[in-house]
């Protein structure tokens, strides 16, 4: 008898995790991605871009996916330049990122050293 309780209390703990689990995915909202697509002109003065917007990025929970790695271009044109990829816990907090004072303190560095096009996409829900 008490193997079966047991066994009941196993299931029923189990149960009770998955469902909130299930329960805390359905409450999160879709990851967001920074995209860039950046030309550099100047190397020197956008590694301090870079070295600068980082902690800003980790702020924000931003996280890198791509920072200028080997594109490789499947049907059309290719980016012109590095493509960048951050992604953010949210919508709402990549734009925080982009919106925020120290971002908009630094990103003139990215301006004068660069040029290129940036974008916010929003993930698929969990």
């Amino acid at each position: 008898m008490r193997k079966i309780i047991g066994a009941a209390l196993i299931v029923a703990a189990m149960a009770a995790a998955v469902s909130a689990e299930a329960a805390d995915t359905a409450l999160k909202p879709p990851k967001a991605y920074v995209i860039g697509e950046v030309n550099v002109t100047d190397a020197q003065t956008y590694k301090t871009y870079a070295a600068k917007t980082s902690p800003i990025v980790a702020k924000f929970g931003g996280i890198y996916i791509a920072r200028g790695g080997q594109t490789v271009p499947v049907e059309g044109a290719g980016p012109a330049g590095r493509v960048v990829v951050i992604e953010f816990p949210s919508l709402a907090a990549a734009k925080a990122f982009e919106a925020s004072a120290e971002y908009l303190k630094v990103a003139p560095i990215r301006q004068r050293s660069s040029t290129g096009r940036f974008f916010i996409v929003e993930g698929t829900a969990p």
